[in-house]
């Protein structure tokens, strides 16, 4: 008979809180891994088994497990609560296979964590920050930072229930929240040193006020919203944005923006570029369009870039990155895009074409605004040159204007919207 591996769920009551069949299992392996931690729960009662300390080395464990299973020795992982809500039995799975693997789960963190608050727990989102140190919460930050699937769960979530690390804790999260602009919109409860002498209970916190206090760690929290909003997506007002003035037209109107996004073909996770952001609208609608996604924006003048870092901050858009400076500097340090708007081109528009093409991933659209005659020659020019599919919608729109008791329509300039794919990697007619 092949050698089992059982995955056992494990709280800080140690050996006392496991089940009967935890407990039987333990009796029986010749090799326990876990963490630091953990390991030393069981020690005293299973002194003659090997123990195999993981932190740090957690991609090392499967060749461990399968150089015991080898051996005719049965293996025993340790891990927090339930092993499949965040913890190591799903990566031990994709690696091991499910042949000759038990799971034998505790009740969760969670489930103690809101037995303590007393509160249910059945419509909460659950995310994790148990990551690498990546520093403090700043506007703008790429998904490269430890805490943005975190930060992301919350701007999208009236609960939110989230695993913290000694890096990432609670009065981080804290920070992070008051830098985003929640601190007037959410709730903390932390839960700290479960089952342990020295646990600590908090309900009802203040970012402002979590963001000073200290947290014992392991330690996890409830973010609770008061208003997760429920404006439109896309297609704002021209003047809810912050834009230059004297306005000088550097916005994208309501009507261009809205049949760009169209245009653009977005999904709920789509990575987009957006080339002269001007005031941000078309960005950052892009953003709120595409909320499990990400945005990189580059703009070339100061004001409009902080008008646009503005707008950002206002609409509390935390999925998009604007950079200064003009395109195509820093796109080689972007990643492949799904989608790329330009809305602006300093004079670089033919290079940009070229370089967007050879970059987008397939299936995916460039959607360019002119509203001169040449930049619309040389945007259709380099892509015939290209051999790329494009079209081409001119948009001409008016808006009502009062005049004494009565209105008239007054015309906008036309835009000329162009939209441009790869026919070799299309998925589909992107007609």
């Amino acid at each position: 008979m092949t050698p089992r591996v059982f995955i056992i769920g494990i709280l800080d009551d140690g050996w006392s809180g496991l089940s009967d069949a935890a407990r039987q299992a333990l009796s029986t392996v010749g090799l326990v891994i876990g963490v630091g931690r953990t390991l030393d729960l069981i020690k005293a009662q299973r002194p003659e088994a090997e123990y195999r300390d993981m932190d740090g080395a957690l991609s090392q464990s499967p060749a461990w497990i399968q150089a015991a299973r080898a051996e005719g020795r049965s293996v025993a992982v340790l891990a927090t609560g339930d092993p499949l809500c965040h913890g190591i039995a799903s990566y031990l799975l994709g690696k091991l296979g499910c042949d000759g693997v038990e799971i034998l789960p505790a009740p969760s963190t969670l489930q103690l964590a809101f037995a303590r608050w007393q509160q249910p727990w059945q419509d909460v989102s659950i995310a994790s920050c148990h990551s690498k140190d990546a520093g403090e919460w700043v506007l703008g930050a790429t998904p490269a930072h430890g805490l943005y699937p975190l930060m992301r769960a919350i701007a999208l979530n009236r609960r939110v229930f989230a695993f913290t690390s000694p890096e990432n804790g609670p009065a981080r999260l804290a920070r992070a929240l008051v830098t985003a602009g929640y601190a007037d919109d959410v709730t903390l409860s932390v839960a700290s040193r479960l089952l342990l002498p020295d646990e600590r209970i908090h309900t009802g916190l203040t970012a402002v006020d979590a963001a000073q206090m200290c947290f014992s760690d392991p330690s996890v929290v409830l973010v609770e919203r008061r208003d997760v909003g429920c404006g439109p997506h896309f297609g704002l007002d021209d003047l809810d944005y912050i834009q230059r003035s004297p306005e000088k037209g550097l916005i994208t109107k309501q009507e261009a923006r809205t049949v760009s996004l169209a245009k653009l073909r977005l999904k709920a996770d789509s990575l987009v570029w957006d080339i002269g952001a001007g005031s941000g609208s078309v960005g950052l609608e892009c953003a709120r369009v595409a909320a499990l996604g990400h945005v990189w924006a580059i703009e070339k003048n100061e004001g409009d870039a902080a008008n646009a870092r503005a707008n950002a901050a206002k609409f509390r858009v935390g999925n998009y990155t604007l950079c200064e400076g003009k395109a195509p500097a820093l796109l080689d340090t972007w990643p492949a895009p799904d989608a790329v708007f330009i809305g602006g081109s300093g004079g670089e528009l033919g290079e940009l074409i070229t370089l967007i093409l050879g970059r987008l991933k397939p299936g995916g659209r460039l959607v360019m605004n002119f509203v001169t005659l040449e930049n619309l020659a040389t945007a259709t020019t380099t892509l015939k040159e290209l051999g790329a599919g494009w079209d081409v919608v001119q948009l001409q729109a008016s808006r009502s204007q009062p005049i004494l008791d009565m209105h008239r329509m007054a015309a906008q300039n036309p835009v000329w919207i162009v939209t441009a794919w790869n026919p070799s990697n299309a998925c589909k007619d992107p007609q």
